[in-house]
């Protein structure tokens, strides 16, 4: 892709490029939602003496949206007209909440609800395996997300996702950019936008919270069908901080970009 996006990754066949969750604020559905709590929402007491497990992201207040990732409660309850029983289980992510949690991903039943709730028709044989390439891609921009801090900071600890929102339909001005280059130069440029998009929180050990924007692409997929992924992650350009990380990681490309091309062209001379 003519963009550079900061990483492609390869899934599994059988799902199809587009996020299964519906990120919109008004209606239930992302790359994280609810399921069966590990908290116990009824005894206030006990849950504040038990040490914290991996925590919901999900209010579970019917109609409510929890603000950090600005979802409702999505069911665990089997949809009407569904045929087969989805597992309930939700798998722990390695992306930190705070000091002592992580996030969950939403089980394969949720995320056949929230198919069911935006109308989609998917057969529920595939439901796990949309599960696997949902958390997968999410574990990946997480990774990208660690080489900025760690370019920030070398001697940093991991940070902490603090919250975060699901915007599809919402282009960047990057994928703007980009899709506009497509439309001048489409030999050369990605003619797709990206089929979604999501802003994380960031929060760093000093407290500073940092947004990031990721741009999920998809790609040519590979030769036996397997689909693919491309990620362009990088921090929004709404401090001085994030503009200069992102003006010294162009440079940096640009550079290593002219190395590459001079030894290519000695290489050739030598010839």
């Amino acid at each position: 892709m003519g963009q550079a996006a900061s990483q492609s990754v390869s899934a599994p066949p059988s799902a199809p490029a587009s996020c299964p969750i519906d990120h919109s604020a008004n209606k239930p559905s992302s790359s994280s939602g609810p399921a069966k709590c590990p908290i116990d929402h009824s005894g206030k007491a006990a849950a504040a003496a038990a040490p914290p497990p991996a925590q919901c992201p999900i209010s579970h207040d019917a109609g409510e949206i929890n603000p950090l990732n600005q979802m409702p409660n999505l069911s665990q309850a089997p949809a009407a007209q569904q045929l087969a029983e989805l597992p309930t289980d939700r798998e722990v992510s390695s992306i930190p909440r705070d000091g002592s949690s992580r996030w969950e991903y939403p089980s394969p039943q949720q995320f056949y609800n929230a198919l069911v709730r935006k109308g989609w028709e998917t057969p529920e044989e595939h439901v796990e395996t949309m599960v696997q390439i949902h958390n997968f891609l999410n574990e990946q921009a997480w990774q990208e997300i660690l080489k900025w801090e760690k370019k920030e900071d070398p001697s940093t600890a991991e940070p902490q996702l603090a919250r975060f929102k699901g915007r599809p339909g919402e282009l960047s001005p990057k994928a703007r950019f980009w899709l506009f280059a497509g439309w001048l130069l489409p030999s050369r440029f990605n003619t797709e936008p990206p089929f979604d998009r999501h802003d994380w929180i960031v929060r760093r050990n000093s407290g500073e919270e940092v947004r990031y924007v990721i741009d999920y692409y998809s790609a040519p997929p590979e030769p036996d069908g397997s689909p693919v992924f491309s990620l362009d992650v990088r921090p929004a350009l709404d401090s001085v901080g994030s503009i200069k990380q992102r003006i010294l990681a162009a440079s940096e490309d640009v550079w290593a970009n002219f190395r590459e091309e001079s030894k290519r062209n000695s290489s050739q001379g030598a010839h």
